[in-house]
């Protein structure tokens, strides 16, 4: 009896854990017989943003399928901190959410400019008379001909001159004749030696022919005038037997070894121009050749007709390939080489009285943050407050997240301030729950096109494009204007040039472009 106790005991306890296990494995099985939970769509909002919804699924006008709100969404933008924005991963990834750190870098960019190229004023040379005369016999008669410094280019006879040599030639001759006599005499005849030889210095007589003169008392008849220079005679206007007088130019000769390139810089840029700054200059003539030169002043002087500061550019001429009155194409190195706090230009959202960019704080959570900005480089703005280097900042879709998301209620609790973006979306789902009319959503889906740049206005920040049909607006081909997220978007771009672009509804009727590059580069979208 005893033995058959313990057996049946022992086939109880077993019976009973059976049982628990059985029941355990039944709960645990329970959760994914049911199969995954559906979300509860609260009402469907129009695809433009415009102030209407609908409780079932339906089409706009333009044929786009209105777009589900669900339960969820409006809940995690609640629960997120004061001031921040928060989305579902889902919704990062179809917006195309791109971050990247501020750091610190040298902002050095490149002030692009307009020029001429112009010969150095200082290798210009005048070839004149200091007395009257006339043009008896010409070396040099063209303009345009190189001539090495000291070649001979005319030679002119003056009545004066020819009376001026006379004159030393006898002090001369009295003097060594007195040179026994009496000391008044013989230094009153050199006294007039003197002023015989001083006269025909000023009037820049050749030295050697001085010379000549005084050991052989011979008096010519013309003077030879030479080159001061070696270069080209860039003016002529000596003709031969023509007469001429004091200080009338006779010959302009030019040393083109070296020249200037005078840029018009826009006065934007002039603040960044500096002596001593690199440039590069590009010539039609030669679009193969770069030619490095210097800055070597900045004009105190501004055009008022084109707003441009005139800036000198030195550059040694190889060749004489350089020809004054030539066009040219600049490219000055502007800004500072020390490292400066920096991020993407196209992080910031300008609304034309405050700079703001989205600071990703944690996995779908952005902190919009106002931010002060000082200079702007090519790709890069430097930030004075607002960032902290490391700080992920958004890059790219940040339109996106203005318009899909509560950011305008974000950028209102910084302070009170009319801010960016759209209602929150919790707003709206609210309203629907109550019964009442949802309101007003903004939520722009991103479009692409294909167009040729019409012409654009870099200080309105806007753009014409001459764009194909665009396919999820269904738009024909059209000639229209958009605005710009920024200005950095127009470097680059050229009027008549084919472009993909990609754009967002930012307002009712206000189309703002978000990315344009070239059509033969795609894949390297300019943001």
């Amino acid at each position: 009896m005893a033995v058959g106790g313990v057996v049946g005991g022992r086939w109880w306890e077993a019976r009973q854990q059976a049982g628990a296990g059985a029941s355990a494995q039944a709960r645990a099985a329970a959760p994914s017989a049911e199969g995954p939970v559906e979300r509860k769509v609260l009402y469907y909002r129009n695809p433009m943003g415009l102030p209407d919804t609908s409780p079932t699924p339906k089409k706009d006008p333009m044929g786009m399928d209105y777009i589900p709100v669900y339960a969820g969404e409006d809940a995690e933008a609640a629960t997120a901190p004061a001031g921040q924005v928060r989305m579902s991963a889902d919704k990062v990834q179809k917006l195309g959410v791109r971050v990247e750190p501020a750091a610190m870098r040298p902002l050095a960019r490149l002030v692009r400019a307009s020029g001429r190229v112009e010969p150095d004023e200082r290798r210009v040379y005048t070839v004149t008379a200091k007395f009257e005369g006339y043009v008896e016999r010409l070396h040099v008669n063209a303009s345009g001909q190189p001539v090495a410094r000291g070649q001979a280019l005319f030679e002119v006879y003056s009545p004066e001159l020819v009376s001026a040599q006379r004159e030393y030639a006898i002090a001369v001759q009295g003097m060594r004749a007195l040179s026994g006599a009496g000391s008044d005499a013989a230094a009153g005849m050199q006294q007039l030696a003197e002023s015989s030889l001083a006269r025909l210095r000023n009037w820049d007589i050749p030295a050697e022919q001085v010379d000549a003169l005084a050991r052989s008392g011979e008096v010519r008849r013309t003077v030879t005038y030479r080159s001061p220079v070696a270069g080209i005679v860039t003016e002529k206007k000596a003709v031969q037997g023509m007469r001429f007088m004091p200080g009338e130019m006779l010959y302009q000769v030019t040393d083109l070894g070296a020249v200037w390139v005078i840029a018009d810089v826009f006065e934007q840029d002039i603040a960044a121009m500096r002596p001593g700054a690199r440039a590069m200059v590009r010539i039609n003539a030669y679009p193969e050749r770069t030619f490095p030169g210097t800055v070597t002043y900045v004009y105190p002087t501004m055009k008022a007709e084109t707003r441009t500061v005139p800036v000198r550019i030195e550059l040694a001429n190889p060749g004489q390939l350089l020809k004054p009155a030539m066009f040219a194409q600049v490219e000055l190195a502007a800004g500072d080489a020390r490292p400066v706090l920096t991020v993407p230009d196209s992080a910031v959202i300008d609304s034309g009285t405050r700079s703001v960019v989205l600071v990703q704080v944690g996995e779908g959570r952005f902190d919009p943050r106002e931010v002060r900005l000082g200079a702007r480089g090519d790709a890069y703005v430097q930030v004075l407050e607002g960032v902290r280097a490391g700080e992920q900042v958004v890059v790219a879709a940040n339109f996106l997240i203005d318009a899909e998301s509560n950011l305008k209620a974000a950028v209102h609790s910084l302070g009170g301030h009319q801010g960016h973006g759209t209602p929150a979306l919790g707003a709206a789902s609210s309203a629907a729950a109550a019964g009442t009319a949802a309101p007003a959503t903004a939520a722009p889906a991103g479009h692409k096109g294909q167009g040729t740049v019409d012409a654009f206005d870099a200080r309105a920040g806007t753009i014409s494009l001459e764009h194909g049909p665009i396919a999820t607006l269904k738009w024909p081909a059209m000639t229209m204007e958009f605005k710009l997220a920024h200005d950095g978007l127009l470097r680059g771009v050229k009027p008549g040039e084919k472009v993909d672009f990609e754009f967002v509804e930012r307002g009712k009727g206000e189309w703002v472009i978000t990315a344009i590059t070239p059509a033969a580069a795609a894949g390297h979208v300019h943001r």
